[in-house]
């Protein structure tokens, strides 16, 4: 049995859909403070429950089987992160070691850990490999910086066993329609432009257009949340079956798009047109964020299936038929 902590959540609901389709066992721990109760597949089973508490812990360990932890919950805005340090250093990395900890109490040792570009702070190259300098520049990136250090120091003291992702911008939405992405606040880039041309904000901003790329506007590489679960499946089969250890990858789709070519993509896809609002930098954007995943494609075997369009395209099937969300 797999346990999937924070599988209410947008790529953990995913990952346990992709799970249960390949005839996995999941348990799905969440507290449900930014996840859906709605997101998780029934044939999973849904413990509500918190990573800072110790008793919620023992409880699914001491009732299920767990072979292996897949761990997506945490909090994940950067503003907020630099004005509620306190919030992310509890909840990404006490509340992790709370679960590891549990884990090595219950012998459990097969870890996957969702973590992120934002590890690289602003990195001095255009595409970023797994060997680049890591300098956060913000709380969120140093508390997930500070876990992949700790799983490296467990490995070595405990004999755990990890594989870190780090994710680029995760994209999209489940192929079905039955599963998307629903935040509250949204703050990522594609569901904001959706949401607009389904007339429920009033405009874009694009934040700087002076940036040394070719349209003046931010690069970022846009990954489908379904290759990201894709990538964690093939990263647990490879820790149960011996065949893979303690590796980070990146997990991007090695091509960025600019703000206004993705805009322009979700106008084609939607047959819409865009109100936008150009305004200036925002502090501490980085011009080009675009990652090579040539590492865990030679590991493993993983490549991203899915390019812009069809990334928008999935995005948008989930929004025209959800405007509000999982309150649908």
């Amino acid at each position: 049995m797999i346990l999937v902590v924070g599988g209410a959540g947008y790529i953990g609901s995913h990952a346990v859909k992709m799970l249960l389709d390949q005839h996995y066992e999941v348990v799905v721990l969440d507290n449900l403070s930014t996840g859906h109760q709605q997101a998780v597949d029934p044939r999973a089973t849904l413990v509500k429950g918190d990573l800072g508490d110790k008793n919620d812990l023992e409880k699914v360990f001491g009732n299920y089987p767990i072979q292996a932890v897949m761990h997506f919950a945490a909090n994940s805005l950067v503003g907020e992160s630099m004005t509620d340090p306190l919030k992310y250093y509890q909840n990404n990395v006490a509340a992790t070691l709370n679960l590891l900890s549990t884990m090595m109490m219950y012998g459990v040792k097969k870890f996957i850990f969702s973590s992120t570009a934002a590890v690289y702070g602003i990195p001095s190259v255009e595409i970023i490999g797994e060997g680049q300098l890591v300098q956060p520049i913000n709380p969120y990136g140093n508390s997930k910086l500070m876990v992949e250090k700790i799983l490296h120091d467990f490995s070595r003291a405990y004999q755990m066993e990890y594989v870190v992702l780090r994710y680029f911008n995760a994209a999209g939405a489940h192929l079905s329609g039955e599963i998307g992405e629903d935040h509250q606040p949204e703050t990522h880039l594609i569901p904001l432009i959706l949401q607009h041309l389904l007339g429920q904000r009033e405009k874009i901003s694009v934040f700087g257009t002076d940036y040394d790329t070719h349209d003046g506007t931010c690069i970022r590489d846009y990954i489908h949340v379904m290759d990201l679960a894709d990538a964690h499946i093939l990263a647990l089969e490879a820790l149960l079956k011996d065949q893979l250890k303690n590796e980070t990858f990146n997990l991007g789709n090695g091509q960025g798009y600019s703000v206004k070519e993705v805009i322009e993509t979700c106008e084609k896809v939607t047959q819409r047109k865009a109100v936008i609002e150009y305004t200036a930098r925002r502090e501490g954007d980085p011009a080009r964020l675009v990652a090579t995943s040539g590492k865990i494609e030679q590991k493993l075997g993983w490549k991203p299936k899915y390019r812009l369009e069809k990334i928008i395209q999935s995005a948008w099937g989930w929004h025209e038929n959800h405007p509000r969300g999982y309150q649908d």
